[in-house]
């Protein structure tokens, strides 16, 4: 089974005894994914607010 490095897209088996830095097929590719996070390239969405509900009413349901 080949995985696929998510900076540069090289695929490469899934041997981790091969790439330590797995899923990064190097440490460069490693650096370059946590600069892109440092800089805020990437970002987790906040939840979906729903209008018309209090702040905390959303869970009771």
């Amino acid at each position: 089974m080949l995985i696929r490095c998510p900076t540069c897209r090289r695929e490469l088996p899934n041997a981790p005894e091969k790439y330590p830095h797995r899923p990064f097929c190097s440490s460069r590719c490693k650096s370059i994914d946590l600069g892109r996070w440092l800089d805020e390239e990437y970002r987790i969405s906040s939840p979906t607010v729903i209008d018309g509900l209090d702040d905390d009413e959303h869970l009771l349901h």
